[in-house]
């Protein structure tokens, strides 16, 4: 009977010819270098029986540690053990789906522990080089590449996307939506519902505020307006600049008489209001219910009944069968 030191020398053994028989094999080296090398960390090769892992230093340098912190002997968990703990399990569940040849090959990204605490990322992809006769892996070798700035660049153009759509989506000047959100928003509406409700508003001479306070004054009164109109509406009501002076509303799923209080409620709190510099100021409103109508043609609809508000005299609201 072989003793335990045999069977660990035989293991050993087979482990350096598995080892010299990738770094001299011409297709694991051509798989390999069909990859990209930007951030390139070096190859790595694990053993599985033994779980023994030889990779270039350079990966374990890059978290931080000194030539003489890396171990003699390296095993799977000495990098499984600093990875991110939301990044630990989707990792295991790739190897291991790759280890059963469910997924050809193994490829991750994660994130894992500098010596100073920070998180590096790393992008990992082998295959499983070596079965026994029974299928089991006997080695895997694999790739890995740095790519925390790439993902850095990524996270900073993502916050730029965002803050682009926050200034597409939002007027600038009166921070409620802008015109093309505004207009997608009730397309969406008119998809779902067929009860949907337009109110175009128009603040009532405003050229004439412009002309005697200044187009700053101007400008705060129209912020002032849209914040007053978002304080009457529903929480589920939504309010865009539509152009100059003139606002639209969105209200989902609501009836023509529910439209025309809420359009009431809006004109009452901008005509009691007392803006800057003391002026006072009235709102004209035009309301309109789908019914059938696409979106053009519900702010069409609505645009002519705030003219036929504005015709009887404005500081009024205007709906199909109403009128205040």
């Amino acid at each position: 009977m072989r003793d335990g030191n045999c069977i660990e020398l035989e293991q050993r053994v087979n482990e350096l010819e598995l080892l010299v028989e990738t770094l001299s094999g011409t297709k694991d080296r051509e798989e390999l270098l069909d990859l990209p090398w930007a951030g390139n960390l070096g190859t790595w090769i694990w053993s599985v029986p033994s779980n023994r892992v030889i990779c270039n230093k350079q990966k374990i340098l890059n978290l931080g540690y000194a030539e003489e912190e890396i171990p003699e002997l390296i095993g799977y968990e000495f990098f499984t053990d600093l990875l991110h703990p939301q990044d630990y399990d989707p990792v295991m569940d790739q190897m291991r789906r790759h280890l059963k040849g469910i997924d050809p090959v193994y490829e991750a990204q994660y994130r894992i522990r500098h010596t100073d605490g920070s998180w590096r990322w790393y992008y990992d992809r082998g295959k499983v080089t070596k079965r026994d006769d029974e299928g089991r892996p006997l080695q895997l070798v694999g790739i890995v590449f740095d790519i925390t700035q790439q993902k850095a660049m990524e996270e900073q153009l993502e916050r730029q996307n965002i803050l682009l759509k926050e200034m597409v989506d939002h007027d600038a000047l009166t921070r409620v939506l802008s015109r093309r959100a505004i207009f997608l928003m009730l397309e969406a509406a008119v998809a779902r519902s067929d009860s949907v409700a337009v109110i175009m508003f128009d603040i009532d001479h405003f050229k004439r505020i412009n002309d005697t306070y200044g187009h700053l004054i101007g400008d705060d009164i129209l912020i002032s307006v849209a914040h007053l109109m978002q304080q009457a509406l529903r929480s589920e009501d939504r309010v865009g600049r539509y152009g100059g002076e003139e606002f639209l509303v969105v209200l989902d799923r609501i009836s023509e008489a529910e439209a025309m209080k809420i359009a009431e409620r809006v004109r009452l709190q901008i005509q009691k209001h007392t803006f800057v510099q003391d002026i006072k100021l009235t709102i004209s409103g035009g309301v309109a219910i789908s019914k059938g109508m696409h979106a053009d043609q519900l702010v069409q609809e609505a645009d002519n009944q705030l003219y036929e508000a504005k015709r009887r005299g404005r500081d009024r609201i205007v709906g199909p069968s109403h009128g205040l």
